[in-house]
């Protein structure tokens, strides 16, 4: 057996690449020497400590932790160093389930959605307060909406996720609806659940004209007219912005024969 390796062959007998044997040189955690032509070479007491290095990584312990343990290893710090890795693989398995049970919820909404039979039924519905996020800006592509989803994400730390999430939605442009465009939105918003802390907007409580609809986005320039022909029917008065909420869309199915969405429109009665 040689006293001393070169980067490649260090590379290939630990399947790493060179460049994570300089970052670790960097680190400190091995020092290399070199030759008369500059080459680094790794001796046998660098060949333990990358064999540590690596089941150490294995088992989940950050650099910082590795370095710290091989500048000062004893059986009391090999102990600490367990205990502390235990520590943290509860941690990421409180944090798996939680995670098991975010998708249990979204799988549950989106089937719930799905399954909905009431659609394309003009009611009048008694909603609560409700806080949310919400993101002003021109929409006039689903494309702008993304967007303004992902800014509204980056703006509130990722709060709330997409897949499965029925509680997205936009704010038509009133202007833009006088006019028949069904099309124009001023805002995107995220609701959130009661207890919420952060939020940065608050849908009235009141009755609301509701209908639930699904296919094509295309679909609500008729589900719109049919609802203001309702309203000045019944002698009620619009009193904000309708809105759209997003059940089911281009983030659970391609086919737009799936997409479920809702118009509210406040009214008073």
């Amino acid at each position: 057996m040689k006293d001393y390796y070169k980067i490649g062959e260090i590379s290939e007998m630990y399947d790493m690449s060179r460049d994570s044997l300089m970052y670790y040189e960097k680190l400190g955690i091995i020092k290399p020497t070199r030759d008369d032509n500059g080459y680094r070479l790794y001796n046998v007491s660098d060949i333990w400590r990358l064999n540590l290095i690596k089941e150490l990584k294995s088992l989940g312990f950050s650099f910082k932790m590795i370095k710290e343990y091989l500048e000062n290893r004893d059986l009391k710090s090999t102990n600490k160093l367990l205990e502390d890795g235990i520590t943290l693989l509860d941690d990421q398995i409180l944090k798996l389930l939680k995670q098991k049970e975010n998708m249990r919820k979204r799988m549950e909404s989106i089937k719930n959605t799905a399954n909905n039979s009431n659609l394309n039924s003009i009611e009048l519905t008694y909603l609560k307060k409700r806080k949310g996020l919400i993101l002003n800006g021109e929409i006039k592509r689903d494309e702008d909406f993304d967007l303004l989803i992902q800014k509204l994400q980056k703006d509130h730390n990722n709060k709330f996720g997409i897949l499965g999430n029925n509680n997205l939605g936009s704010v038509f442009k009133m202007d833009s609806l006088e006019k028949g465009i069904t099309t124009d939105y001023e805002s995107v918003f995220c609701l959130l659940k009661e207890g919420a802390n952060e939020y940065n907007i608050e849908f009235e409580e009141g009755y609301y004209v509701t209908l639930t609809y699904s296919g094509d986005y295309l679909n609500n320039k008729e589900h719109i007219k049919n609802m203001f022909d309702f309203i000045e029917e019944n002698k009620l008065i619009v009193t904000g912005n309708p809105m759209e909420i997003y059940k089911i869309d281009i983030h659970e199915t391609e086919n737009k024969n799936e997409f479920i969405t809702e118009i509210q429109i406040p009214i008073k009665c």
